[in-house]
């Protein structure tokens, strides 16, 4: 029985052993937590350790909540690590939220920092947004666009630069539009603003005028943020556009025309290429028909139903005309003969 003995105290001292060594790895940590008033179990530190979850990250947060007044146990802290948010903002966010006496709750926290993830902003960003609201320029120089420009009714434009303030709404952060939506927005109701002003002086004069139009529109529905006010900037005189776009109009209408107009030469020239042709056919037709008056003179005196002094006279008839002819200066061919 000794070396049984022997063994069992060998693997007594092993395990007392390694708890001695898990003890130590977590009795400071513990401890912290212990004298903190945040407990957290030394069985639940070895469960993080062996979920591969860092413990110090996870009781350092439950500290911080608990020194803040608000009480969150390890488990929650350490869901939301394994799904992939960021512990810390969330705490820090929520400290922020209960200090400024916004309602949020740990699992909306959790929900927006998981929402913002890969997005460059945080969830303690929001909070602070909503505490302290952010100025949005309309439009975004980063998008290559310095104005919003638009056309009163008059024809003539008007550039406009707006500043949108802005406060994060925390219940609508979780798949309400982002920024890039209100900026969509208000560009947009400053150009149908400016396009309902009977003239661009109206604009001049009058730029609040836009900021409550676009304001009356509610364009902050369905957004992770609230508008607050709409202030305009800077308005500028743009270009003429609706002399532009009448002297374009002219220029169209003046190539339709020329285009109109070389379609009636080409037909009138065509229609004069066919008369010329049709009094050359004319002038074929009376040479033939002069070609057979000897043929027919001959007939006649075979017959006798013509006399020499008949020929004669026709002769005489025919130089005669001949000769006004080229008096004339006619380019009528002369009479065969």
């Amino acid at each position: 029985m000794e070396p049984f003995v022997l063994i069992g105290f060998a693997v007594l001292a092993v395990v007392a052993f390694i708890l001695v060594i898990v003890f130590l790895k977590f009795f400071t940590t513990w401890l912290r937590a212990r004298v903190a008033s945040a407990p957290v179990s030394i069985g639940k530190m070895i469960g993080m350790s062996l979920r591969k979850v860092p413990v110090g990250l996870i009781v350092d947060n439950r500290i911080t909540a608990v020194k803040a007044g608000i009480d969150i146990a390890s488990d929650p802290l350490e869901a939301h690590y394994l799904a992939g948010g960021d512990v810390g903002q969330v705490i820090l966010a929520l400290i922020a939220a209960d200090k400024a006496g916004i309602g949020l709750d740990f699992n909306r926290a959790c929900a927006i920092d998981l929402a913002t993830k890969g997005t460059g902003k945080t969830v303690l960003e929001a909070v602070r947004t909503s505490i302290n609201p952010k100025v949005i320029d309309v439009p975004n120089p980063s998008m290559g666009r310095t104005t919003i420009d638009g056309v009163a009714k008059d024809g003539i434009g008007a550039k406009v630069k707006a500043r949108v303030t802005v406060r994060s709404h925390l219940d609508r952060f979780v798949g309400g539009a982002t920024e890039e939506t209100i900026i969509a927005r208000v560009g947009e109701g400053i150009v149908s603003a400016i396009g309902s002003a009977d003239s661009y002086k109206d604009v001049l004069e009058n730029p609040d005028r836009i900021s409550k139009a676009v304001l009356a529109k509610g364009l902050d529905s369905n957004t992770a943020f609230e508008i607050l006010s709409i202030d305009i900037a800077d308005v500028d005189v743009g270009d003429n556009i609706g002399a532009k776009l009448q002297s374009e109009q002219a220029d169209a209408d003046k190539r339709i025309a020329q285009a109109k107009a070389e379609v009636r030469r080409a037909a009138a020239v065509a229609v004069e290429q066919e008369m010329r042709a049709k009094t050359q056919e004319m002038r074929a037709k009376v040479v033939e028909a002069e070609s057979l008056v000897p043929q027919a003179m001959a007939d006649a005196f075979r017959s006798g139903n013509l006399g020499i002094m008949d020929y004669v006279r026709m002769k005489n008839v025919q130089a005669d005309t001949s000769m006004r002819e080229s008096i004339a200066g006619t380019d009528k061919p002369p009479a065969a003969s």
